[in-house]
C-alpha cells in the first residue's frame, strides 16, 4: 500500500507562484508512473501532469503547458509541481496520484488527500 502526502498549497494572488510537494511512502517499489490532479468547485476532476518512474518523461494538460513543470526526486520518493503564472482558473484542490499503467492513463492505483490551492484576481 502506498501512501501520498500533498503539501505546499496556499493561497496565492493571479501571476504568482507556488510548488506543490507529494511525498511517498510505503509499496515494494518506487517505480511508479506519478501525476498530478485538480478539482475544481462543481467541477470534474481534471488530469494536470504526469511523468514517468524515472523522471524522463513528463505529459501535461494543454492548460498548464508552458506555466507548470512537473518534477520528481527517487531517492525520496517525491514528487513535485512548480506553478508559475497562476490564474483565477488554476483555483482547485490539488492530488497527487501514483502506480498508473501507462503514462497518458488516468487511472491510478493509490491518490493523496489533496492540498488547496487558491488563486486570487
Amino acid at each position: 500500500q502506498v501512501q501520498l502526502v500533498e503539501s505546499g498549497g496556499g493561497l496565492v494572488q493571479a501571476g504568482g507562484s507556488l510548488r506543490l510537494s507529494c511525498a511517498a511512502s510505503g509499496g515494494t517499489n518506487s517505480r511508479y508512473h506519478m501525476g498530478w490532479f485538480r478539482q475544481a468547485p462543481g467541477k470534474e476532476r481534471e488530469f494536470v501532469a504526469a511523468i514517468s518512474w524515472s523522471g524522463g518523461t513528463a505529459y501535461y494538460a494543454g492548460s498548464v503547458k508552458d506555466r507548470f513543470t512537473i518534477s520528481r526526486d527517487t531517492a525520496k520518493n517525491t514528487v513535485y509541481l512548480q506553478m508559475n503564472s497562476l490564474k483565477p482558473e488554476d483555483t482547485a484542490v490539488y492530488y497527487c496520484a501514483a502506480d498508473a499503467p501507462t503514462l497518458k492513463s488516468n487511472e491510478y492505483n493509490y491518490w493523496g488527500q489533496g492540498t488547496q490551492v487558491t488563486v486570487s484576481s
